[in-house]
């Protein structure tokens, strides 16, 4: 579905978290040696591209994070938690997918999203998905009228933003209703009356995915769910190649409801 964003790609994968550790997903840039930068840190990296996986005891989050900091501040974190990898990049949605392995990945769930840049520049900071807490991460397709008020009103709260995207203030929003103890479904539910603007978003945690449209729901969105899978797309064509999609349960999301589903433990 390139025509309905030609310029970058990107998605996360949710697969097998490995007791209790984390795994960050790194964007290094060329003139950084992966290999060099993984022994100097005492750390293993799973290179794809120039995205790497490094998996750190849970408590060593916190030192690994201050170290690239300090030692390789050109290295940038993408995402961070127990099963999230994220990729993304400058491109067509197919040569991103093959640049970083897609087809050859698992999990339970993922969520991808190909991008068409109307307020920012095109890059791979810009690309979707956007990834603002632990095994969090956030598409969208809309635009928010008040994000530059919301960004500054977060930033006060102790969340970061590396992009002038309104679509990382919304990650960043639900993010912080998160922080103060809401669920998913609660913060999407406060996020219809806080953001302004049209949007659909998918957003995805360690368990689940959830789905939220503008009041107005001007931005296309269809569901298809069965007893084996629940899946979103844009339209229905990117749905038709899925297995048993003929006797699938499809509808639209309604406006302003939100949809989540988590999977079995």
């Amino acid at each position: 579905m390139s025509d309905r964003g030609p310029d970058s790609a990107g998605f996360a994968v949710y697969g097998t978290a490995a007791g209790d550790t984390t795994k960050l997903t790194l964007r290094i840039p060329e003139d950084v040696d992966a290999s060099a930068m993984a022994a100097a840190l005492g750390v293993t990296a799973v290179r794809r591209g120039d995205h790497a996986v490094v998996t750190v005891p849970r408590d060593a989050e916190g030192a690994l994070r201050q170290a690239l900091a300090t030692r390789y501040p050109a290295v940038n974190i993408v995402s961070a938690g127990a099963r999230i990898e994220l990729y993304k990049g400058v491109g067509l949605p197919d040569a991103v997918s093959s640049r970083y392995g897609l087809p050859g990945m698992a999990g339970t769930h993922a969520i991808g999203h190909t991008r068409m840049a109307t307020e920012s520049a095109v890059t791979t900071h810009g690309a979707h998905p956007f990834s603002t807490g632990p095994d969090q991460c956030l598409v969208h397709n809309g635009s928010l009228s008040n994000h530059n008020a919301l960004r500054r009103n977060l930033r006060r709260e102790g969340l970061e933003f590396e992009t002038e995207n309104d679509s990382e203030v919304a990650a960043g929003y639900l993010t912080w209703r998160m922080r103060q103890g809401a669920s998913l479904g609660e913060a999407l539910e406060a996020a219809v009356g806080d953001l302004d603007g049209f949007y659909t978003f998918v957003v995805g945690t360690e368990r689940g995915f959830g789905v939220l449209r503008d009041p107005i729901a001007c931005k296309p969105a269809v569901m298809a769910e069965t007893e084996d899978y629940v899946a979103f797309g844009s339209e229905y064509r990117a749905l038709v190649p899925l297995p048993g999609i003929e006797q699938a349960r499809l509808f639209e999301p309604a406006p302003g409801q939100v949809y989540f589903w988590e999977h079995a433990a």
